[in-house]
C-alpha cells in the first residue's frame, strides 16, 4: 500500500509501542500504517485512543445507531479511513452488513427506518460547519431516544468529528480493512449527498 500521510510514519517502539501494536492486532489483525503517523506524537495519540475506549464503553445508544451515526459523520467529513474502520467494525460486531454498508447514501437507500434516519440526519447536520442541528430534529429524537440516549448522539459524533477530522488534516486514508475480511464495498456517496 502506498503511502498518503502527510507526515511519513514512524515505527513504533518500546514497551508501550508493542502494547499498542497487540491492541491494534486484537482490534483490526494487523497494525495499521496510520499507528506509526500517530506516533510522532505519543501523548495525543494515547488521549486520543483513550477517549475512544471510553465512548465505546457508553450504552445509552443503540449499538446499531451508534455505528450508523459514526459512519454518516464521517461520510460527512471524508474521512475514508473512519468509514472503513467502523464497517469493518460493526462486521466483528455481528451488525447488519447490508444495511451499514449503505450508511454514505443512507438518503437514497430504503433500507433504513424513519429513526436510523433520523440519527444520520443528526450526524450529518452536527458534523457541518457550523453545525445545523435544527429544534426540529432535536425534538424528534428525543421522543425518539430519550435524553441520555440524545445526550450520547451529540458526544459520540462530536467525538467522530475530532477523530475524522483530523485523519483528513494528516492525510490518513483508509487502509481496507473491510477488503480484509471479504466485506463487499461501501456504497458510495452520491453527489446529491454531498450537497444536502
Amino acid at each position: 500500500m502506498s503511502s498518503h500521510h502527510r507526515i511519513h510514519p514512524t515505527e513504533v517502539t518500546g514497551a508501550y509501542g508493542a502494547l499498542v501494536k497487540f491492541a491494534a492486532r486484537k482490534m483490526t489483525g494487523r497494525v495499521p500504517e496510520s499507528l506509526g503517523v500517530l506516533w510522532h506524537n505519543q501523548a495525543v495519540m494515547k488521549d486520543a485512543m483513550g477517549i475512544g475506549r471510553k465512548v465505546e464503553g457508553w450504552r445509552e445508544l443503540d449499538k446499531e445507531l451508534a455505528s450508523y451515526a459514526a459512519m454518516a459523520s464521517a461520510a460527512t467529513v471524508g474521512c475514508s479511513f473512519c468509514l472503513d474502520l467502523n464497517y469493518f467494525l460493526a462486521h466483528n460486531h455481528g451488525l447488519d452488513e447490508a444495511k451499514v454498508r449503505e450508511v454514505p447514501r443512507w438518503r437514497e437507500s430504503s433500507v433504513f427506518t424513519d429513526r436510523e434516519r433520523r440519527v444520520m440526519e443528526y450526524a450529518e447536520a452536527a458534523s457541518q460547519t457550523p453545525p445545523a442541528v435544527t429544534d426540529e430534529l432535536s425534538d424528534a429524537l428525543l421522543a425518539d431516544l430519550g435524553p441520555a440516549a440524545l445526550i450520547e448522539l451529540a458526544a459520540r459524533v462530536a467525538f467522530m468529528n475530532m477523530s475524522a477530522r483530523m485523519n483528513v488534516a494528516l492525510g490518513i486514508r483508509s487502509e481496507q480493512f473491510a477488503d480484509a475480511c471479504g466485506l463487499p464495498p461501501l456504497a458510495a456517496r452520491s453527489a446529491v449527498s454531498d450537497a444536502a
